[in-house]
């Protein structure tokens, strides 16, 4: 994490190292950045970098820290239109917010989808106790839907977790990919033509995983 002379810097130049930091791991990942360039793009010397920061790791590592606290300030007012939706209803409620998370913050989620999923270090032992609590939460909405009957009950969990959180990387990375070279990407998220094409992507996973009329008869 940053060492106090970082804190104690005016509102407007922490931004600006940070905007500067952001940008680098966008353009560049964690593994092919360079600090020289975090420095000369936010306008600071080397030596006030170390004063600050102890290495580009502990830049990003502040960064998720950044993602963390803007997730909680944008979900905290949110909520699903319907309480009675069903899992899969759920599920694609919460795709859609995440959506509008990542529109609002492209960069930032662009730079940490990068080096996380892009350079794999998502599934490395570091980030082992963010992974857990992610599959936890998948786990148990996966047992919920199925005590439900909502999902087909011979669904092996694991890889219902893993197929979920495929989908889940797969409509971000689209979004980030595709919403990157809009002039407006929030207006171009809530468009009718990208807003077909996760209902589409979420129609093929949902119905890999949701138990059929057939079954419902076979187990009535």
């Amino acid at each position: 994490m940053p060492k106090q002379t970082f804190f104690n810097l005016l509102d407007e130049k922490r931004s600006q190292i940070m905007d500067a930091a952001i940008n680098e791991f966008a353009e560049y990942g964690l593994e092919n950045s360079s600090t020289n360039r975090i420095v000369a793009n936010s306008g600071i010397s080397k030596g006030s970098f170390y004063q600050y920061f102890e290495d580009k790791q502990d830049v990003f590592d502040y960064i998720m820290t950044m993602l963390a606290e803007e997730k909680i300030a944008f979900f905290a007012d949110k909520r699903p239109p319907n309480s009675n939706m069903d899992t899969f209803a759920y599920y694609r409620w919460m795709i859609k917010t995440g959506m509008e998370f990542n529109s609002a913050y492209p960069r930032l989620v662009q730079a940490i989808t990068r080096v996380l999923l892009s350079e794999g270090l998502y599934y490395t032992e570091k980030f082992k106790e963010h992974r857990e609590q992610s599959t936890q939460a998948l786990r148990v909405m996966i047992n919920q839907a199925i005590e439900r009957g909502e999902m087909d009950p011979s669904v092996d969990v694991e890889l219902a977790i893993m197929i979920m959180e495929t989908w889940n990387n797969a409509i971000s990375a689209y979004i980030l990919k595709e919403g990157m070279k809009q002039d407006d990407i929030m207006a171009w998220v809530r468009s009718t033509e990208t807003q077909e094409r996760i209902e589409k992507l979420l129609y093929i996973m949902e119905y890999g995983l949701r138990k059929t009329e057939s079954q419902f008869e076979a187990t009535a």
